[in-house]
């Protein structure tokens, strides 16, 4: 009897370490900058004359702007909008101001 236990113990330790790992936890994925541009809205946010806005923080991947920051549709493009920032060029999400990606 005592074997039985001590067998049923350890398949009850083996399958649940096996469930274990087949647990899988999504979250969202960390912003990379790994959006590629089409080349015309590159070149238009270069080329334009904007002026910078101050702000307070890290002008990073992922960063969403305050509304009270300007952000400027690209022609055509419905999916792209810019701002200077810190004087920084930045891609946006006309919808959330959220940066997707810093110009250098």
């Amino acid at each position: 009897m005592h074997k039985i236990m001590l067998a049923a113990a350890a398949m009850l330790t083996i399958s649940s370490a096996a469930f274990a790992q087949s647990t899988v936890i999504v979250t969202d994925p960390a912003p990379t900058g790994s959006v590629v541009l089409p080349g015309e809205v590159r070149t238009y946010v270069m080329e334009q004359n904007t002026p910078s806005v101050v702000y307070d923080g890290d002008i990073t991947v992922g960063v969403t702007l305050p509304d009270t920051v300007e952000v400027h549709r690209v022609p055509n493009v419905d999916s792209y909008a810019y701002t200077v920032v810190n004087n920084r060029r930045v891609i946006v999400e006309p919808q959330t101001h959220r940066v997707i990606q810093v110009l250098e």
